[in-house]
């Protein structure tokens, strides 16, 4: 058996998503999105996606179970095994027991400052976005690029131009929100849609995909997020409250994410000396994962949860194939007659790869 298993899972937003980067700022939006530091593109942060999947884990297992006793005492599974583990009121913290599954598979909190705990059979990587909703004039886009594809194990070469790379040459350049590009093909573009078919991405998606370069990839991106402005109401007026405006950014309804779970082998690991029995294999500790899928698809992930955001969708969960390779390799100049590789003019006047920061794109 394994010392562990990699299950890749891929989710479509059905509602925006906001997960916030930690209190307001003065700029464009004042409550921003957590972003991968280098490549400025936004994510949800493996420990938000850790956080909600032991919540509704939770809630599964106490549907199953609402009275389990533990010490001659009722334990619920929720809200104890799901909270933050440090006793408090009523509040009897995490079970600890090799018999509880949600204690097994995220781990528990046990002692002062969290000391003797157990770190948990799963482990969370970032969701990161693999497809991308954008307006252009002939309707939605999705775009994506190579950094993006290796997520579900594709090699892309070849995509070197300032363009959009797409099934086949048209003979008009493309705008992607306010940026307008050429367009040239993809020599194994159905390649990639294939891939994206065989981890259930809606055939709709597959039908409008686009291919940029990465580093135009986060500029697109950064400049076509969804922006709200929200205030609050007074209740005694039933009116705007003064000086209670603020706005907020998340990634829009449509986006793709794919995110890995690595689940441990539990004959590997004790607690106090007594062997796991919740799970006994790396794959009946995803099958326990997966109980949470039904709830992120109802109950979301993120904040603004009362504002109509948060649902995820889960379309794939499952071990991944073995890395493909792609070649992309440009056939055709753009509709505009510029050269290979030269930056195409934007809508704006800008070139493509102008700072997407000057036209709204990620502070």
């Amino acid at each position: 058996m394994p010392s562990y298993k990699k299950f890749l899972h891929i989710g479509l937003a059905l509602d925006p998503i906001h997960v916030g980067a930690g209190g307001a700022r003065l700029g464009r939006v004042e409550l921003t999105i957590v972003r991968d530091p280098v490549t400025r593109v936004p994510k949800i942060p493996g420990s938000s996606l850790a956080g909600v999947y032991r919540t509704y884990v939770a809630m599964a297992e106490h549907e199953r179970n609402p009275n389990r006793p533990v010490n001659h005492q009722d334990w619920p599974y929720y809200p104890h095994c799901a909270g933050l583990g440090q006793p408090r009121g009523e509040y009897k913290g995490h079970c600890a027991r090799p018999d509880c599954p949600v204690c097994t598979v995220f781990g528990f909190a046990r002692g002062k400052d969290q000391a003797g705990g157990f770190a948990g059979l799963a482990a969370f990587t970032d969701a990161h976005v693999l497809l991308f909703p954008v307006p252009t004039r002939q309707g939605p886009r999705w775009i994506t690029s190579p950094d993006a594809l290796r997520l579900v194990g594709l090699e892309v070469h070849g995509v070197d131009q300032d363009a959009v790379y797409l099934n086949s040459p048209q003979n008009n350049p493309m705008n992607l929100g306010w940026l307008l590009l050429p367009v040239t093909k993809c020599e194994q573009f159905e390649q990639i849609d294939n891939t994206l078919k065989k981890y259930k991405v809606p055939e709709y998606i597959c039908n409008c995909l686009a291919l940029v370069p990465d580093r135009l990839f986060s500029h697109i991106v950064n400049s076509n997020l969804e922006v709200r402005t929200s205030v609050a109401i007074n209740p005694a007026t039933g009116a705007a409250e003064e000086q209670a405006l603020f706005s907020y950014e998340a990634l829009p309804r449509g986006t793709v994410l794919a995110w890995e779970i690595i689940t441990k082998n539990p004959g590997h690991f004790r607690i106090e000396g007594q062997v796991i029995s919740a799970v006994s294999t790396p794959d009946q500790v995803h099958e326990k994962v997966k109980l949470a899928h039904p709830y992120l698809e109802h109950l979301g992930v993120g904040g603004m949860g009362t504002r109509g955001m948060g649902r995820l969708k889960v379309l794939f969960a499952n071990q991944s194939p073995s890395t493909q390779d792609v070649n992309c390799s440009a056939s055709s100049t753009s509709a505009t007659g510029s050269p290979s590789g030269s930056p195409a003019p934007s809508a704006g006047g800008m070139t493509a790869s102008s700072s997407g920061t000057e036209q709204g794109g990620a502070p």
